[in-house]
């Protein structure tokens, strides 16, 4: 997955910027209205809340939205928590299976430091890339 390193290293870089001119303690509406401000400063591209159906055997059983994909490669979650649990980080692996992107981030905004945890869509490991691509 290092071809998406420099694209979630800027993400991440942003966020940095959100979290240390804002501090914890704001809904995560605010620090997403904040992100989107530094993504385009950035001129990253980016979709903010798109609508993704959700299959369940090939049968759509309803809608979800993710904070923002980024260049149609990235889907980022936000939280505004003290604390992430294991919930939250199930929830930003599904959106990256979901939305069948490689790679997701999740993004919290909530503690004294920027928390975020990168998700990986198992769909295409690395091992995967090398099985594709080595024949």
């Amino acid at each position: 997955m290092e071809k998406y390193d420099e694209l979630t290293y800027k993400i991440i870089g942003c966020a940095m910027e959100v979290h240390k001119t804002m501090g914890p303690g704001f809904q995560e509406v605010i620090y997403q209205r904040c992100l989107a401000i530094e993504l385009n400063n950035a001129e990253i591209i980016y979709e903010r809340d798109p609508n993704q159906d959700i299959f369940y055997k090939d049968e759509c059983v309803g809608t979800r939205r993710a904070d923002f994909v980024v260049d149609r490669k990235i889907v980022v979650e936000l939280k505004a928590l003290i604390q992430l649990e294991d919930v939250h980080i199930a929830q930003a692996k599904n959106y990256t299976v979901a939305y069948d992107f490689p790679i997701g981030l999740l993004i919290n905004f909530g503690g004294k430091s920027l928390e975020f945890k990168k998700m990986f869509n198992p769909k295409y490991s690395e091992k995967n890339d090398q099985n594709q691509s080595g024949a």
